[in-house]
């Protein structure tokens, strides 16, 4: 029985990678800063809590990161933690850089002292490409990071593919592109559209406040794409993998769309609030998963349409 440490656990791609990982046989155990204290709600709802194995570790402390290394002999670390909000990373950005850069240094590090066969996977982000100007962003593109958040997550890439080419060790980073599902937190964008929305197809009198709409990404469905990730840790050889349905929309898409599905008009409910922009913003994001559909037989099958109609249904619940 292979065993695996999810870091991050309790988010969105934590739980359903958990979940994969059950399904495969493997002995899961997902970490969390204080594993007392945290509700694993994500968890709960996938119906998979009592099967994995909760444990306490501080990614950002070396000492907490190798002396579990060390307990667990893990064959497989997803590192899926972090702060995840780009907005947000403006107002935190020391803590968005350690959170994601420490953390991938630690278990690195830690990796590479104890010396054991174990892979580490690394989620990397399309914000680190910036905007593609037009131009599909493959394994290739050069990054031009636009956030605290993005340049913590060029960092963290750049690191782990150091630390592969010069210690030889399995470690990989899951460019991933958006995805979405209704484990989403509400401070997300597309959960806060399709939320909302809901409640006032239910009677709410309440309104949308949004920042800029006008801008494009890739967006897909998060239970396919870890799978990814359990894919590229499945290799002869480590590489790094653009991950995305290879097709873009508009925030204006997804909010005409959602609001039609539940006989709305958005001009009745959606307003601009000058206070949500972000301090810079990437109008564009083009993606290009052909190396993985090619390397690993993955390509995204969930349509975008499918995505919002999934998550619509699962808040009319």
């Amino acid at each position: 029985m292979k065993k695996a440490i999810i870091c991050g656990v309790s988010g969105q791609d934590g739980a359903y990678l958990a979940q994969l990982l059950l399904e495969k046989g493997y002995e899961v155990y997902g970490g969390s800063r204080d594993a007392q204290s945290v509700s694993f709600r994500n968890l709960e709802i996938l119906g998979i809590k009592k099967d994995v194995r909760l444990l306490s570790i501080s990614i950002t402390d070396f000492r907490s990161t190798l002396q579990t290394i060390q307990k667990v002999k893990p064959d497989e670390i997803y590192n899926l933690s972090g702060q995840s909000s780009v907005g947000l990373s403006f107002e935190q950005p020391v803590e968005t850089l350690e959170s994601i850069v420490m953390a991938n240094l630690n278990l690195i590090e830690a990796i590479r002292f104890i010396n054991l066969p174990t892979k580490l996977y690394n989620a990397g982000s399309s914000e680190s490409f910036g905007d593609t100007l037009g131009v599909a962003a493959d394994e290739n593109t050069p990054f031009r990071p636009r956030s605290p958040y993005a340049v913590a997550k060029s960092t963290a890439f750049w690191q782990l593919a150091n630390y592969r080419e010069a210690y030889h060790l399995f470690a990989c980073t899951g460019i991933l592109f958006n995805h979405e599902s209704p484990l989403r937190k509400e401070n997300f964008v597309t959960k806060k559209i399709i939320s909302t929305a809901c409640r006032i197809y239910k009677g709410s009198k309440e309104k949308l406040y949004l920042g800029n709409t006008d801008i494009y990404r890739d967006w897909g469905w998060a239970p396919e794409y870890v799978t990814a990730m359990w894919l590229m840790m499945q290799q002869e050889k480590p590489e790094d993998y653009v991950i995305a349905t290879g097709k873009t929309h508009s925030l204006n898409d997804l909010i005409r769309i959602t609001f039609e599905k539940l006989q709305l008009n958005p001009q009745d409910h959606v307003l601009t609030d000058p206070a949500l922009f972000r301090l810079t913003d990437l109008h564009g994001g083009m993606a290009n998963p052909a190396k993985a559909k090619q390397q690993l037989g993955w390509e995204a099958k969930v349509s975008f349409e499918e995505v919002i109609e999934r998550m619509i249904e699962a808040e009319m619940q």
